[in-house]
């Protein structure tokens, strides 16, 4: 299988995860993957002391650190961050795709009770949930938690000694995991996770863990692992609280726009305007606000509501919120957008991406899979193609044109 996408993440949430440490990745020294220096052996001595005066407990310090060495590989992940910049139609084909549309519909139906619970408790709509749940875990898919995770404390200790820009921020988090074991929510063992230390279903940082995160299956724990309930339901709380999520509201409406107008607005007024819902629909709540949003011009344009910026506070880029919201409406059956963005292609079928994979793999280009998600293993294969054949940009895109080619023969 092939490894789950990368995409930007929040500071409040994941510490720039991805995006943000493409600009730290610079500042950050080439330490090759290799025992611990003499250097961390000394900042682990004073982390011991700040740890045990917040309330660690000797015993949980022994057991996750006395001898813990620290993920030396989590510095070449922050300098190895994706070399192409994706356009937006681009972002939004790759993580609404055939696979994760298919295959929400298929955890929806597994799952039609907790997401009908969850709905009545907090009101967020199921398809954002499970946007999120698939674009961050691949419905909580154990091969990707077994083979692309890794265990958290070692790589949050090398963050919190050696990462120049946000060492306070690293070493809370590193304090923060420490603190889950002490309480017994979870073992070292459990705790794998991104190489910046994101955990589960729907990629908790330790500080979401213990103050966002309850026992939503009544199990007496509280747990991103296992069973999806808790995660999904802690989510749905997370974007309550933290993201002021509107019961009721949904995210937002491509719309028909002769302009680029600003400011909020209730629907009835964006309509007074001349502003019209792109499938001919009406609004259904249009007293309620929403902004004006065209981020391509020439490509489709949006009326964004709360809900919208509520799924931008778990992620802060655009392009994941729109991502997010609109595989939500993709899985409970919606169309793609009706207005293409510019110079933009359809994307790829399950069977077309899975073609492209098999094509790849039989011309040397190893996808790590052929099961029709792109992930790294498939975008670094795809790029290597293009640079081989010629296609520039070489981005790691797989759309038509890069299929087209592989059928030719390369």
């Amino acid at each position: 299988m092939t490894q789950p996408d990368s995409q930007p993440a929040s500071l409040t949430r994941r510490a720039l995860l991805r995006s943000g440490l493409g600009t730290a990745a610079l500042l950050v020294p080439a330490l090759p993957a290799m025992a611990a220096p003499a250097e961390f052996e000394a900042w682990r001595d004073g982390f011991r002391a700040r740890a045990l005066a917040k309330g660690i407990s000797q015993s949980t310090w022994t057991r996750v650190m006395a001898r813990l060495e620290p993920d030396m590989t989590v510095f070449k992940e922050m300098r190895n961050q994706p070399e192409f910049k994706e356009q937006l139609w681009q972002y939004v084909n790759r993580r609404v795709s055939d696979w994760r549309v298919i295959n929400g519909k298929i955890a929806l139906k597994q799952n039609e009770a907790l997401f009908a619970r969850i709905e009545k408790d907090f009101g967020v709509e199921r398809g954002t949930l499970l946007a999120l749940w698939g674009v961050e875990s691949a419905f909580g898919d154990p091969l990707v938690q077994q083979n692309h995770m890794r265990p958290v404390f070692p790589a949050l200790a090398a963050l919190a000694w050696n990462e120049p820009r946000r060492k306070a921020y690293w070493e809370t988090e590193l304090t923060n995991a420490l603190k889950i074991v002490d309480r017994g929510w979870s073992t070292p063992e459990e705790m794998r996770g991104s190489w910046a230390g994101a955990m589960g279903h729907t990629q908790w940082m330790p500080e979401v863990w213990l103050n966002v995160g309850f026992d939503y299956d009544g199990d007496g724990k509280i747990n991103p692992f296992g069973r999806p309930d808790d995660a999904l339901g802690s989510t749905a709380r997370y974007l309550v609280n933290r993201g002021k999520y509107h019961r009721g509201e949904h995210w937002g409406y491509e719309v028909r726009a002769p302009g680029n107008m600003s400011g909020s607005r209730s629907y009835a007024t964006w309509q007074a305007a001349g502003i019209t819902r792109a499938d001919g629909e009406p609004f259904p709540q249009p007293s309620a606000s929403a902004q004006l949003w065209i981020p391509v011009e020439g490509g489709p344009a949006f009326l964004l509501g709360p809900n919208f910026y509520s799924v931008k506070s778990y992620n802060p880029a655009m392009s994941y919120a729109l991502a997010i919201c609109h595989l939500g409406d993709r899985i409970l059956g919606a169309p793609p957008f009706l207005q293409p963005f510019p110079g933009s292609e359809r994307a790829l079928t399950l069977a077309e991406v899975q073609e492209m994979q098999k094509r790849l793999t039989a011309a040397g280009f190893d996808t790590g899979g052929t099961d029709g998600r792109v992930g790294n293993d498939t975008m670094k294969a795809i790029r290597d193609f293009q640079a081989k054949a010629g296609i520039a940009p070489a981005d790691g895109y797989g759309g038509l044109k890069v299929l087209a080619k592989l059928r030719q023969g390369g």
